[in-house]
């Protein structure tokens, strides 16, 4: 395995989707790549709890 540059869907910058978080993902099962960035899946995620209070 090795480090993936993957394009994030929502600001289409281009980040690294690491060896260590592609074990992470197959340790949990995911089957799917990461579409968003860090930073994108960060921003989604608190505007998710925001809307949910």
């Amino acid at each position: 395995m090795e480090d993936k540059k993957l394009i994030c869907r929502d600001c289409g910058a281009e980040f690294v989707f690491s060896v260590g978080e592609q074990e992470f993902y197959k340790e949990k099962g995911f089957e799917n790549e990461p579409v968003r960035c860090p930073e994108c899946r960060r921003s989604r995620k608190m505007q998710k709890n925001n809307r949910d209070r």
